[in-house]
């Protein structure tokens, strides 16, 4: 095959012959291919990938679960023996090949299923993800308000039993429920002021029931009534819902326009979008600290409790929080390091990249916690009472907690507009991804039209989050939430370990890795990639798949029509993987036995993107060696190219 096609893929799938592949006219040059304008746009693009909103609606709730501090030691751990291994891998990946995660893969064609099951993991996540940049937006907008709507009673959308703010044992209810306990019994007013002070839920919530009907405060009546204006369950799907609607677009127009030229604009945004919010953190860790009660919060989140490492289940949520933190299997890493110079000193930053992450998670913890001991104090409970996760966290327990500070709106518009740009950042990836495997599979016809690209994208997206935005929407986002990453992303990950450590080989990855870097990757390293990462992921996807339950939000049990596309959900990452071995396996030559083996080894197109490396680089007659033999001190032998 010619020097200058070796990049080319013309097709999604792969037409060319897999015993050679046809030639291509060397006077119809592939596109050169962008590259970040510096070194710092690519760490910061995968800073920005890599710290969302789990960092800060999660972590902290993890820690305080599982032995506060001492959750830090399993975290810390997993992040070195898994996080580090398998992100380290994707970005050599990505920058040898120079490609995306959809032709990643050309080097096990029986494999090529990885690249396409990330990118549709990446696609619908992509449609309910911006999900909760839109609903963040709404209280952005909603916190320029003179009284934040989400801290009184007395709104349209407030229930005859809206609770107003808590302060010790004192409620504060909206008018209309104030007429209905003149006209009840003395012992119903009792019970009322008994249930306030006994608040034992693990949400900030705090509801309690008033004249038989269960009373929520007037943040989650804001959320529930106004944000979403929920139905009753998924058979209820409701209308859509212009105020959602509205900022569904223009979270999806920011996308738009901060890709619109690829890797040249995205290099520049990110220098605000994930620098400012460590900025707002730190300037919310000022405020909280000095609020009541703060000191107590940061106790229970830190204070270590030892003895919850016996608990195999504290190790198994520390490695799925670095899992899903970091990011890896979703092919957004490999694209973007696909910009990277060849010769970019990848492990550097993959160690950077990594270590933001993890620290920027303890740190969001701080953050959290001062707010919710501030919270505990003020309604007289526990910490434990008030701490919660996911958007439970940062969409209702931090704005009631907001509500009582002085000049609310300012530290409301800096904590929504922090949440919307750790949202923003984290989408930036997945939609790169999606774009630029598009533009890597037609590389001539779609070179010049990067725009019209994802603006396509982008707009089909939107049209495709539209139900999100019904009334039944919250219902749709957590069944697409829990099945479409509940699975794939384990067995990926575990796919690729075995890939580089066993199939494609340890021994011929770390030579790859020193045309790149100029030295091999240690020992360790490579036991990581063949041994204890792979084993890891395994042991994860077994738990998660022995203990896995089926969704329910607020109480509502899904019908089976909804389980049953949820499945969907979870099978489509996984339904390329068979694909596309018998698509390989078909265009192969010779007994089944020989098909696979051929299959197994690289294609002849799979070549460093760095045209200097490419003569002499050769595929054919690739040798399996085991993954134990090439860990052992190597002897002195000749090369092999």
């Amino acid at each position: 095959m010619d020097q200058e096609s070796n990049e080319e893929t013309t097709v999604f799938i792969n037409k060319e012959n897999i015993n050679g592949g046809e030639t291509t006219d060397p006077d119809r040059s592939t596109p050169k291919r962008a590259k970040w304008d510096r070194k710092l746009d690519f760490i910061l693009s995968l800073v920005g990938y890599s710290v969302g909103v789990s960092n800060l609606w999660r972590f902290p709730y993890l820690c305080l679960r599982n032995g506060g501090g001492a959750f830090l030691i399993p975290f810390f751990f997993f992040l070195l023996v898994t996080g580090i291994p398998l992100f380290y891998m994707e970005v050599c990946l990505g920058q040898f090949s120079a490609t995306s995660p959809l032709f990643v893969w050309k080097l096990c064609p029986l494999f090529k299923g990885i690249g396409w099951g990330a990118c549709i993991v990446s696609g619908i996540t992509s449609i309910y993800y911006v999900a909760v940049i839109a609903w963040n937006m709404f209280y952005l907008i909603n916190a320029f308000y003179p009284t934040l709507p989400w801290s009184t009673c007395d709104n349209w959308w407030n229930t005859g039993s809206c609770i107003g703010p808590v302060h010790g044992n004192a409620i504060t209810l909206n008018t209309s429920m104030a007429v209905a306990l003149l006209n009840s019994t003395p012992s119903s007013l009792l019970e009322v002021i008994n249930e306030s002070s006994a608040l034992s839920r693990n949400t900030s919530m705090m509801n309690v029931s008033v004249a038989g009907e269960e009373a929520k405060t007037a943040t989650e009546e804001f959320w529930q009534y106004y944000v979403l204006r929920k139905s009753d369950g998924v058979e209820e799907m409701g209308s859509l819902q212009p105020h959602l609607v509205g900022c569904l677009f223009v979270s999806w127009l920011l996308v738009f326009l901060c890709l619109i030229k690829g890797v040249k604009s995205l290099g520049k945004v990110v220098y605000v979008t994930a620098l400012f919010p460590y900025l707002l953190l730190t300037i919310l860790l000022i405020r909280g600290v000095l609020l009541p009660g703060a000191v107590d919060g940061i106790k229970f989140y830190v204070y270590p409790e030892f003895s919850r490492l016996a608990t195999f289940s504290v190790w198994i949520e520390a490695a799925i929080q670095v899992f899903f933190s970091l990011g890896p299997a979703w092919g957004s890493i490999m694209t973007m390091s696909s910009f990277n110079d060849f010769n970019n000193n990848c492990f550097r930053d993959s160690i950077i990249v990594s270590l933001a992450d993890g620290l920027t998670s303890f740190y969001s913890g701080f953050v959290v916690f001062s707010v919710v001991g501030f919270m505990a104090k003020e309604a007289n409970v526990s910490v434990t009472d008030i701490a919660t996760q996911g958007p439970g966290l940062a969409l209702v327990a931090y704005p009631e907690a907001i509500g009582k500070l002085p000049l609310p709106q300012l530290w409301a518009v800096f904590f929504f507009l922090m949440l919307i740009m750790l949202g923003l950042d984290t989408q930036f990836g997945m939609v790169e991804n999606l774009v630029v495997g598009i533009m890597d599979a037609f590389p001539r016809r779609l070179s010049k039209y990067r725009t019209l690209v994802t603006a396509g994208v982008s707009m089909t997206f939107f049209l495709l989050g539209l139900p999100i935005t019904m009334n039944g929407g919250i219902y749709i986002f957590q069944l697409m939430d829990w099945f479409t990453t509940a699975f794939c992303l384990f067995v990926c990950s575990f796919l690729e370990c075995i890939v580089i450590g066993w199939i494609y080989g340890v021994d011929r990855f770390g030579r790859d890795i020193e045309l790149m870097l100029g030295r091999r990757p240690g020992i360790l390293m490579k036991f990581c990639w063949c041994i204890s990462t792979p084993l890891i992921m395994l042991t994860i996807f077994i738990v998660t798949l022995s203990a896995y339950q089926m969704p329910t939000y607020d109480g509502y049990t899904y019908p089976v029509i909804a389980r049953a596309i949820g499945f969907v959900f979870a099978m489509l990452p996984i339904i390329p993987l068979p694909f596309f071995m018998v698509l390989e396996l078909s265009k192969a030559k010779g007994t089944l036995w020989e098909r696979f083996l051929f299959t197994l080894r690289p294609a002849s197109d799979w070549k460093p993107s760095k045209k200097e490396y490419q003569h002499g680089y050769k595929t054919e007659g690739h040798e399996f060696i085991l993954p134990l033999k090439s860990l052992l001190p190597r002897r002195t032998h000749v090369r092999q190219k």
